[in-house]
């Protein structure tokens, strides 16, 4: 059984983007658990949902997927990390590119044109959208920061934490993943310049496991997961 963790807050716009990325799991394992995960922040709190999603599962060595609502990895790639998760203490990014369909993709792709054949933007430098990983190598090196709140900057503070921590960055498979259009968020105004000031802060420790480890540590929430 895999179990595909989704952060998730409804809102109109997204909600069939949502459907998407929960059907194509259906179509593509056999048995698949799907965990919806939110707090209770007022403000969207990715990170926390993420960290919450992951203390759900009770086995630390069961490999999981943490996949946004809006993101369609392929089969094989995704099958390739889950595999080498379960031994290889990092984190692994099931996709080599990062294509976002954009409205005009998104609109093709709902009509039926496959993923690889949708109008797309390459997003050079992604490291969010699906994450392969057990529980102890999430926590391995802290999960995911949760002052990071709003939009903007949570997983490129990760991927610095990770490389910093664990030694490597986290291992991609070839492949692509595909994510749907929905009304962006905000990239502006002061929680915005608060999440780029503490990615400064972890770019500043990206030499020092020591400082990185003390710095990256997430918030201790005790609230469970809805």
């Amino acid at each position: 059984m895999l179990t595909v963790i989704i952060p998730w807050r409804s809102q109109p716009s997204r909600q069939s983007a949502f459907d998407a990325v929960v059907d194509w799991y259906r179509d593509n394992f056999a048995e698949v658990n799907i965990l919806t995960i939110d707090s209770a922040d007022e403000v969207f709190n990715l990170a926390r949902c993420r960290n919450l999603g992951m203390r759900t599962v009770t086995d630390q060595n069961d490999v999981v997927v943490i996949n946004d609502a809006d993101t369609i990895p392929q089969a094989e790639p995704l099958r390739q990390a889950i595999t080498d998760a379960k031994t290889s203490g990092v984190v692994h990014l099931p996709y080599t590119a990062y294509h976002w369909l954009g409205a005009a993709g998104t609109a093709e792709y709902a009509a039926g044109v496959h993923a690889d054949d949708c109008d797309f933007t390459l997003v050079r430098g992604a490291c969010s959208g699906v994450y392969v990983t057990t529980p102890a190598t999430w926590w391995s090196h802290n999960g995911q920061d949760e002052r990071f709140r709003g939009w903007g900057f949570e997983d490129a503070a990760w991927f610095v934490a990770h490389k910093t921590l664990l030694g490597e960055e986290p291992r991609r498979h070839e492949g692509r993943v595909f994510a749907l259009h929905h009304e962006p968020q905000l990239r502006e105004g002061e929680q915005y310049d608060a999440n780029a000031a503490l990615m400064d802060q972890y770019r500043g420790n990206a030499a020092d496991a020591a400082a990185m480890r003390d710095f990256a540590l997430p918030a201790q929430s005790s609230e469970s997961a809805s």
